[in-house]
């Protein structure tokens, strides 16, 4: 595979992050032996450039836990395998019927999270993930969305102290960088204007954009931010470029069941449709489409795909590797469906 620079951070990343919410039993319960096959796929078609996106929240730790397990098992040397950690979540014991943190959403897990995203409390994490991955110090670490964190306020003083805390947080990572125990540091959201107004007051060596950067959302000023990030040499992944799997075909956008008859989701079935019938004309697969777009956006290393069958690995693969014809992304123009974008139609 091709390999790209992941701005300051020194590493080399293939055009595919795997994520590792399946792990932890996102949705539903997955057996054990899935979790490995996928896992075995992944290493089988990666090597020696392997890159796991994981976080402390899935599954309260149960998706660093299977990852550790089956590490332990590979003999790794230097950085074939790049563990990329969100931190800002701890696992603790489950004290309830089902877990209090995010209820309904992680199946079959035995154990409960608290969020702890301050000095003390991101360093907590680290610690304790690194232990749940039976001692495979991830290379990157993050604060995991903090502007969730940051919405959760009940008022305006609130929110100035939890920007507090979320700079507190950074100092803990700086820290851990300074010490030699992680190559880079950064930030995994949603919402691009909170990874923006970080940006502004902590250094990063690379952000993670859920949500925000996909073929269907890509407004002038994130774009504007996005050139930023590359003119400063700040890594850039994107992920959920799907939309929780709107782009092809779900009935979810961004984790939430749209309404069909608001005018919200007439305007996204809408785009939707058209950009459907465009991929069907051209004989182009939608989620194609979505990776290379992704992929195309200069200054973008990789794209975080979450996965839970093991034959999805290569297809998506495939898919970073083969471009599609200009011809493709100009009827996408011409439709309105995405803005004129010089490097889409590049040959």
């Amino acid at each position: 595979m091709n390999v790209r620079p992941l701005g300051k951070t020194g590493l080399q990343v293939p055009p595919v992050v795997f994520g590792s919410s399946s792990l932890g039993n996102l949705f539903q319960e997955y057996p054990q032996k899935d979790k490995l096959a996928i896992l075995k796929e992944i290493v089988e078609v990666t090597a020696p450039h392997t890159v796991f996106d994981t976080a402390g929240k899935y599954g309260a730790g149960l998706a660093l836990e299977v990852l550790g397990e089956f590490l332990s098992g590979l003999e790794i040397v230097g950085n074939q395998v790049i563990i990329s950690n969100k931190l800002g979540w701890v696992r603790v014991p489950l004290e309830a019927a089902e877990p209090t943190f995010e209820p309904g959403i992680w199946k079959g897990i035995t154990h409960d999270a608290v969020q702890k995203i301050s000095h003390a409390g991101i360093l907590e994490c680290f610690e304790k993930d690194t232990a749940l991955l039976q001692g495979h110090s991830p290379q990157l670490i993050s604060v995991h969305d903090p502007d969730e964190y940051l919405m959760a306020a009940t008022d305006e003083r609130d929110k100035a102290h939890r920007w507090r805390q979320i700079l507190e947080a950074y100092r803990a990572l700086a820290e851990l960088k300074q010490a030699g125990k992680v190559w880079g540091i950064g930030v995994g959201a949603k919402d691009w204007k909170v990874v923006q107004r970080i940006c502004q007051e902590v250094p990063l060596d690379y952000v993670m954009l859920a949500n925000s950067l996909s073929i269907y959302s890509h407004p002038p000023d994130l774009m504007e931010f996005v050139a930023m990030l590359k003119k400063a040499d700040v890594g850039i992944i994107t992920a959920a470029i799907f939309h929780s799997g709107f782009l092809v075909g779900e009935d979810f956008f961004d984790y939430r069941k749209l309404d069909p008859d608001s005018p919200d989701g007439k305007e996204k079935l809408a785009w939707r449709k058209g950009f459907f019938e465009t991929c069907s004309r051209q004989g182009i697969a939608p989620f194609h489409a979505c990776i290379q777009f992704a992929l195309s956006v200069p200054g973008v290393s990789s794209v975080a795909l979450s996965i839970n069958r093991p034959e999805l690995v290569r297809k998506n693969i495939r898919a970073a590797e083969n471009r599609l014809p200009a011809a493709f992304w100009q009827e996408l123009v011409d439709q309105s469906l995405i803005s004129d974008f010089s490097f889409l139609l590049s040959d």
